[in-house]
């Protein structure tokens, strides 16, 4: 179940990144104009950041053996860092991937999907299984 959510949040990454990209192909890479798709700003930059993070967030889930809780807990954090930094320089001229407050926080409960599935997502063996029904107080 958990594989499924970070594989939705990494598709819908990918989704708007690729209608991102769409909308603002002719604009300069980090260009401040007023794109917005599913209503949040975006520009060309956020757009191939949102694919390439949605991608390997894919990749992961794709692959499983317990490396897409690793993907998924990493790309949780670097897409939180992203929207507290445009959150930060929201209103400056720092705000380099164009950011509004509606994508700030689309992308940051995003990535609060993604920690969730990082953290309960990962698979033990069967021996450990065994081990901690052992292990269990029974009343």
């Amino acid at each position: 179940m958990y594989r499924a959510i970070g594989g939705l949040t990494g598709l819908y990454l990918v989704v708007f990144g690729v209608l991102g990209f769409f909308a603002s192909s002719g604009e300069p890479l980090l260009g401040r104009g007023d794109t917005q798709i599913l209503g949040q700003g975006t520009n060309l930059g956020f757009s191939v950041f949102s694919i390439v993070v949605g991608g390997i967030v894919l990749a992961g889930t794709a692959i499983g053996r317990n490396l897409d809780v690793l993907i998924n807990q990493w790309s949780a954090y670097l897409i939180m860092v992203v929207s507290l930094a445009g959150l930060a320089f929201i209103r400056t001229e720092a705000n380099i991937f164009n950011l509004s407050v509606a994508t700030v926080i689309v992308i940051m409960v995003a990535s609060l999907v993604l920690l969730l599935a990082g953290m309960y997502g990962k698979v033990g063996t069967d021996d450990e299984h065994e081990a901690w029904k052992k292990a269990r107080l029974v009343l």
